[in-house]
């Protein structure tokens, strides 16, 4: 590993997290889903929002640079209270296939377990042609749950299916639902 530190974000973050979202997206094939020029402080600002009322976002930082970031949220109704969905990382172009992304993952997977309500389940999707992220969240422990056909509609025109994928987190013991 690249000795990156990891560390909770909020929105006072949001700056350097749209520098890194927008360096990262700026490769050809990066994964996200916005193109450099779709990432906006209003879009960053609103994910990393979601992710601090109940869900989270996480940063490496290597030299007090921020290298990744990885958030999610918990997606609503209270019968999804175990789930955080809405995941997204992005690692800058310079650091990838350094262990960042496995980094954020296993902080992630911790942060998740200590959550209250208990988190039992994670959720993302990825591109069908993205194969470097697929064997990543397949080594991680994440299951193909589907295949969402001609769902991603890329730059050239030609679509690619979006592979929903979940990881359960063994560690949670989830609680009962309170009544209503």
């Amino acid at each position: 590993m690249t000795g990156c530190r990891i560390h909770p974000l909020t929105p006072a973050h949001a700056s350097i997290v749209l520098d890194l979202y927008r360096a990262a997206a700026s490769i050809r094939g990066s994964g996200l889903a916005r193109a450099a020029d779709e990432i906006t402080m209003t879009y960053v600002r609103a994910f990393m929002e979601r992710a601090c009322l109940g869900g989270v976002s996480l940063g490496a930082f290597r030299d007090d640079r921020l290298v990744g970031e990885i958030h999610a949220a918990r997606l609503g109704p209270r019968q999804f209270d175990h789930v955080l969905g809405d995941l997204t990382i992005a690692v800058h172009p310079q650091m990838q296939g350094q262990g960042v992304g496995s980094v954020l993952f296993a902080a992630l997977f911790d942060t998740a377990a200590s959550m209250t309500p208990a988190i039992g389940r994670v959720e993302l999707t990825a591109r069908s042609g993205n194969t470097g992220a697929l064997r990543l969240y397949e080594r991680l422990g994440f299951v193909r749950e589907g295949r969402l056909a001609g769902r991603v509609r890329l730059p050239d025109g030609t679509t690619e299916d979006d592979i929903p994928m979940g990881f359960k987190l063994d560690r949670a013991a989830l609680a009962p639902m309170p009544d209503d």
